[in-house]
């Protein structure tokens, strides 16, 4: 045993100086966060984006991944962004929406019926006045297609319609969007950082949970709650965000690198998260965890319609236009 941890140490030591003579001897460095754990889709993706741009920089970029809210909450690193901090955070719509409120709607329940048709709003020009506007509020995003899978319930009991979930507290992530949601289903939403989940669920702070499969598996939830309700309420996108002050501080070689780059990570990411899904239901299946499939989707739909209506900072008409774009 004491060889097996002078070994580890050894090896922690070793990581640590290597990391540091990379440092050293790159021109700019980069810690790029995220709240989720070290086995996830979005933390392979952000080590797959890590080295490509290591490699392809030659050495002047030197970026590291720092995942579990090691450089604090989501909230925390973005607003380090926006005070053009070197770092870069895997965060989402409802969190960008704190800047940009229209942008809020990417994250609105049953917004899409094919996870595919998120790519109809990458490239509309309604994304680009988006995008500049995030830019404006000091916010660049390296990639907007990463998708981070269909979100599910957790919770001690099935939850297969809007009745079931009635009075539940419910932990939601801390924007608008999520607690409208969750309101007009009929429960009671909470906020609680990712990271405090699991503590929250086994002490009866909060009744269930929300999250995508990898996420639930990976912060081991299924160890405190035994059924997983396939409600798929929200088909969730993640986006790789860095400064844009920092961003345009950087050579014009460099900033392509990370927009090349940013978009293979999106690519990875959604690859990941589609392969390891039904992996996901396989090792929940194993330890023990009912997966409830039959679930009534319309009557969830109908629960959240009236969420679109929520947002007076929206732009008039935002939601029909959305939906014009997903229909082309």
């Amino acid at each position: 045993m004491k060889t097996k941890l002078a070994g580890l140490a050894l090896g922690t030591a070793l990581a640590t100086l290597a990391w540091a003579q990379a440092v050293e001897a790159a021109d700019y460095t980069i810690r790029l966060a995220h709240s989720l754990s070290a086995t996830e889709p979005a933390h392979l993706a952000a080590e797959f984006f890590a080295a490509n741009v290591n490699e392809r920089s030659d050495g002047r970029i030197e970026m590291a991944v720092f995942p579990g809210e090691q450089l604090g909450s989501g909230k925390d690193v973005n607003e380090m962004i926006r005070q053009g901090a070197n770092v870069m955070n895997i965060t989402d719509a409802g969190y960008l929406s704190d800047y940009v409120p229209d942008i809020g709607i990417l994250n609105g329940p049953y917004l899409m019926a094919d996870y595919r048709d998120f790519q109809k709003i990458v490239d509309s020009e309604w994304l680009a006045e988006v995008d500049a506007q995030l830019q404006e509020a000091g916010i660049r995003v390296v990639s907007y297609n990463n998708l981070f899978g269909q979100r599910h319930m957790i919770a001690d009991e099935p939850i297969r319609t809007p009745a079931d979930i009635e009075g539940v507290t419910v932990r939601v992530p801390p924007n608008q969007m999520w607690l409208a949601t969750f309101e007009a289903m009929g429960a009671r939403p909470t906020t609680v950082q990712w990271s405090e989940v699991y503590n929250a669920l086994s002490q009866n702070v909060v009744a269930a949970a929300e999250a995508p499969l990898g996420s639930l598996w990976g912060s081991k939830l299924h160890e405190v709650k035994n059924t997983i309700s396939t409600t798929g309420h929200f088909t969730a996108f993640a986006h790789f965000t860095m400064s844009e002050d920092f961003f345009q501080s950087l050579p014009e070689d460099l900033q392509a690198i990370l927009l090349e780059e940013g978009k293979r990570a999106g690519e990875e990411m959604t690859r990941l998260t589609l392969e390891k899904q039904d992996e996901y239901i396989g090792l929940f299946e194993d330890a023990g965890v009912t997966i409830v499939e039959d679930v009534d989707i319309p009557a969830f739909q109908e629960a959240t319609a009236s969420v679109y209506e929520a947002f007076p900072e929206w732009t008039p008409g935002l939601h029909a236009k959305i939906q014009a774009i997903l229909a082309e």
